[in-house]
């Protein structure tokens, strides 16, 4: 049950029988006394409340009556309300609802952000990953456990089902730059695949996939990238035991952990003064000790490219070196 549902259901029964007791109080003098409806308000208000200023005008035997028992239901079902309003609140129920608010609210500040589906083992560490290369983004689980570790984590969380489209808009997918679904069912995965192309054709996807027959499922729904997690660490085992200095230096570049190697994939820009000079020329001019690697170019990796090729606005250039030495190169794709 939702925090504003537990509101209404705690809060609703008691607030209802206090504002009936108001009601029936107001047209009781209303109709025994003959007192306008400002009196009659004032006159219960003053009841019910235990305040006690005196009666607005004198009372008819009926009158009294009747007084008597709207202070017996009156002033129970004041009680009552202000019971539940006081064990709601320590309860805690209104802290939360007041931690939830503030987090959607710092989840719709969010623009340019990943949206990671899922928070078990695999989106535990991607998210360790994401928070290492200090890119912002907001987990989306169904699983109130799994959301209590990422809040402890310090994360920005989106209870709900990721396929879900209400819940990805609460997530801020029309604004992110990227989802990744690593949910530990692949039906999920394609789901969700599904949901976010549906409401974003351009959105990049990472989509987990377990079973290698769901991997082309993946890509028909959608995916832009599919990784399988158990292959990938099968093929780093082997690779481990075959070429463990290749292994090494390539983990060093993805860490960049000590002030190692980095590696990183920048946009050339239309304005940058890299466009239209060849590999060759390109390879010159990066001064700054960052060493060229490959150039995607509509989808096609080419790695090494060749040396005449010229450079246009839109490819992505893929470079290693320290993090100023990038930091310098970027600024020449800008």
């Amino acid at each position: 049950m939702r925090v504003g549902d537990r509101l209404r259901w705690r809060l609703g029964g008691p607030v209802g029988v206090l504002g009936l007791v108001l009601v029936v109080g107001t047209v009781g003098y209303m109709l025994l006394e003959g007192w306008s409806w400002e009196d009659a308000v004032y006159m219960v208000v003053t009841t019910v409340s235990t305040v006690g200023f005196g009666e607005v005008h004198p009372l008819s035997r009926a009158g009294r009556f009747f007084t008597i028992g709207l202070i017996l239901f009156g002033v129970g079902a004041l009680f009552y309300a202000f019971g539940a309003l006081t064990a709601f609140v320590f309860e805690g129920h209104l802290t939360h609802r007041w931690e939830r608010r503030r987090m959607e609210t710092r989840v719709q500040r969010l623009s340019k952000h990943f949206v990671l589906c899922g928070y078990g083992r695999v989106g535990r560490q991607i998210a360790r990953e994401l928070k290492r290369e200090d890119a912002p983004f907001v987990v989306i689980d169904v699983n109130q456990s799994s959301l209590d570790v990422a809040l402890a984590d310090h994360h920005l969380v989106v209870k709900g089902n990721a396929t879900d489209d209400d819940v990805l808009s609460r997530a801020g997918i029309d604004r992110a730059l990227a989802l990744i679904t690593a949910i530990a069912d692949d039906a999920e995965n394609i789901f969700v695949t599904l949901s976010a192309r549906a409401m974003r054709a351009d959105l990049p996807i990472v989509a987990r996939a377990n079973y290698e027959e769901t991997v082309p499922k993946l890509r028909h729904a959608g995916a832009t990238r599919v990784v399988s997690p158990y292959a990938m660490a099968g093929q780093q085992m082997a690779l481990l035991a075959v070429r463990p200095g290749a292994v090494d230096f390539v983990e060093t570049l993805l860490r960049g952990s000590g002030g190692d190697l980095l590696l990183e994939d920048l946009e050339v820009a239309v304005s940058s003064r890299l466009c239209g000079v060849s590999i060759a020329q390109l390879r010159g001019q990066l001064s700054t000790g960052a060493t060229l690697l490959a150039v995607r170019r509509a989808g096609t990796m080419l790695a090494p490219p060749p040396v005449d090729m010229l450079v246009e606005a839109g490819d992505i250039v893929v470079l290693a070196g320290t993090d100023p030495q990038l930091r310098l190169a970027e600024q020449l794709c800008m």
